[in-house]
């Protein structure tokens, strides 16, 4: 019979797995047993690590990620252990850990369940391995702060039990569902883990249950494991912290509803509300402290204008109003140059950005002669803006490079500091890694790669550079690692690929750059930039760029509004005609997704002329299209996108008399967005108009 299943919930973190499992299978010897590993659809290589490495493991692989009690409850259905052991894959567990916990339960029959001492990676004690049952009290000491001003209280810090010795055998109402052992008899009494968990507050769910049914519960640190906490966590692509407070709701609502007055459910649940509102605050501010820096230092900037033009700072009341117009003006100039989407910002950009505000606010004030109180004052404020906001960020990343400072290189780093990901799977690869990956260098970071395919597993030597995961989940690790820098391999990527991972990623705030074979590619806006001694091209297409992308939707909008008293009268005949119908349709939305459109019909056929594209005018409007724009193609499951929206016309639209070949429709686009300006999307809609006037008299002469 086996003694001791253990299961593990994987997800991304190959490299603390494959730890975890040679920790796991010494510390199991001498004792029957097997061996679960629950795969909630990583990206990482972890199933093939497990198959290749650990043969003798049950794997079961997710095609979705599961969530950890379901993933656990698929292991626990098939386990055949007298006991159950869960653990975390971010752990490494000592030799005598199972035996001591195994031990213990085979001599007090009245424990259900036992949890070791858990430990972080600096040896300190890991709170969260015993805890008390987050009863009103109990959450209110915890919410208002009283369990950390006094620990050692027994009456406020009970939700982590900090007032007891961690080194003496306690009897507790929770333990950490990262290391559990359980009897098989408790879990066919109270049941699986409750899946309406998806990842927290199950194993508390789990511990009240067993309490509830007369099982004790008992802290064993006799043995220890280590837990790199958080592992799994951060690779998550959806929000950990609001997962956290819906299961901590999840948990009040399921165990303090019926049978309890009303005040202490709904006690805990604006504790739960506060806390969770208090995290948004602090993670939503934390966006803005760049903005505030340079708000503050343009209002420093225009009071000591004033002083340095007048000698007289009362004079600031008549300027609050133009004031709030100055700055308005400035900020949006600021945000425009990509200061604020970007966290990387260089002083260059911001010294731009206020040279084009200063030139809007001295334009407006020349129209609106009642507001120009001194040009003189706009002057001296430009100046000092140029000065202070360009050079607070260059003290900043100079004290990055320099690290003298611990503060500003400390803060410096925050803000400048270059996460970068590697996209590589080959020998230029290596060489990007060898090259970049075995550096001391506080100004940047490699933190991983990715490959095309999950066979493509390559790291640096040292392992300082992992694998962690192929393009399909770039969103993902960009957002899980906090990546600015994505580095292509130039033979790794195809030109196609390299559109579409750029084209997805316009929403990452993230630069994106190549590593060439002899520098002569040219790839939209390029600029070759040093990392070290390592030549990169800057890549960056120019219809991606912000101001590119308001004056595109400008001349959309503009021109659309100037046509409906044309447009809408046709519109109506078409509508009412018996020969004309309007059918749903499915087309690529440019960027690899479905757009449901309408598209004109006459005698059950579909109207090849300019008259097809008078329904979807209304896209145009609603930004789902452009005016300019990629081919309209019927969407695919395994359409991967044109990089730009579909447009009512196009370089490939105005050579359709052509049969262009696929091939070449694909080098149109690509030229269209290399070398995007208005002035081209201007000749384009000219074409067009010509072409117009052909169709318009073909059909007329019909």
């Amino acid at each position: 019979m086996v003694t001791l299943s253990i299961i593990v919930v994987n997800y991304n973190v190959k490299p603390f797995l494959e730890r975890a499992l040679l920790s796991i299978q010494k510390a199991l010897e001498g004792i029957s047993s097997e061996i679960f590993v629950v795969d909630n659809a990583s990206g990482d290589g972890s199933v093939t690590m497990i198959k290749e490495r650990f043969p003798d493991v049950h794997l079961i692989s997710n095609v979705e990620n599961a969530g950890f009690a379901r993933a656990n409850n698929q292991a626990l259905r098939c386990a055949k252990g007298k006991m159950i052991c869960l653990i975390n894959p971010d752990t490494f567990v000592q030799e005598d850990t199972f035996k001591v916990c195994l031990d213990y339960l085979e001599n007090h029959p009245s424990v259900g369940a036992v949890g070791c001492k858990i430990v972080n990676p600096d040896g300190t004690l890991q709170l969260s391995c015993r805890r008390s049952i987050p009863t009103p009290w109990v959450a209110f000491a915890k919410v208002a702060f009283l369990s950390t001003l006094f620990p050692k209280s027994k009456r406020f810090g009970r939700y982590n039990l900090t007032y007891l010795n961690p080194d003496e055998i306690t009897e507790v109402e929770a333990l950490s569902g990262s290391f559990m052992v359980v009897r098989q008899e408790v879990i066919d009494q109270i049941g699986l883990l409750d899946e309406a968990f998806f990842l927290y507050g199950e194993d508390l769910d789990w511990c009240y249950r067993m309490q509830q049914k007369g099982w004790k519960i008992v802290y064993l640190p006799e043995t220890q494991i280590i837990h790199y906490k958080g592992r799994s966590t951060r690779e998550a692509s959806f929000d950990t912290q609001s997962i956290f407070y819906e299961a901590m709701r999840l948990f009040v609502k399921k165990h303090f509803g019926k049978g309890r007055s009303f005040l202490p459910r709904w006690f805990l649940m604006l504790g739960i509300w506060i806390r969770r509102s208090i995290s948004f605050l602090v993670r939503f501010f934390s966006r803005l402290v760049v903005p505030f820096i340079d708000l503050a230092f343009l209002q420093f900037s225009l009071i000591l204008a004033i002083w340095i033009r007048f000698g007289d700072l009362q004079l600031w009341d008549y300027y609050r109003v133009v004031n709030i117009v100055y700055t308005t003006i400035w900020m949006i100039c600021l945000y425009a140059m990509g200061l604020y989407k970007k966290r990387i910002c260089p002083a260059s950009k911001a010294m731009e950005g206020i040279m084009i505000g200063f030139l809007l606010n001295t334009t407006w004030t020349f129209f609106f002669k009642e507001y120009a109180f001194s040009r003189q004052v706009v002057l001296i404020a430009g100046l000092l803006n140029g000065l202070c906001i360009s050079m607070w960020r260059w003290i900043l990343r100079a004290a990055v490079k320099g690290y003298r400072i611990p503060f500003l290189g400390q803060l410096g780093i925050h803000f400048f500091k270059k996460r970068i990901l590697i996209v590589a799977g080959d020998q230029t690869g290596q060489q990007i890694l060898k090259q970049l990956g075995e550096r001391n260098d506080s100004r940047f970071e490699i933190v991983g790669f990715l490959g095309l395919c999950e066979k493509e597993t390559l790291q640096s030597e040292n392992g300082k550079a992992p694998f962690l995961g192929t393009l399909k989940d770039l969103d993902r690790i960009v957002s899980a690692h906090r990546i600015r820098e994505v580095i292509f391999s130039q033979e790794a990527v195809s030109t196609e690929t390299l559109l579409h991972v750029m084209t997805a990623g316009r929403s990452m705030d993230i630069h994106f750059k190549m590593f060439p074979r002899n520098l002569d590619i040219i790839t939209g806006k390029t600029s070759l930039e040093y990392l070290e001694d390592v030549p990169l091209l800057d890549l960056e297409f120019k219809i991606y760029s912000g101001p590119n992308q308001l004056l595109k939707r400008i001349m959309d909008i503009s021109i659309t509004c100037l046509l409906l008293p044309v447009l809408l009268p046709i519109l109506a005949y078409l509508w009412i005609h018996p020969s004309f119908r309007f059918k749903k349709a499915l087309i690529s939305d440019g960027m690899g997704h479905a757009l449901s459109v309408r598209q004109l019909f006459k005698n059950d056929r579909k109207v090849d002329h300019w008259l097809r594209n008078i329904p979807l005018y209304s896209e145009v409007l609603r930004g789902r299209m452009s005016l300019v724009g990629s081919e309209m193609m019927d969407y695919s499951d395994s359409d991967t996108g044109r990089g730009v929206k579909p447009g009512l016309t196009g370089l490939v639209q105005i050579n359709a008399d052509r049969k262009l070949p696929e091939g070449d429709k694909k080098k149109y686009n690509l030229y269209y967005i290399r070398n995007y300006t208005p002035l081209l999307d201007a000749k384009i809609l000219l074409r067009s108009l010509l072409s117009f006037k052909r169709q318009t008299g073909n059909i007329l002469g019909r």
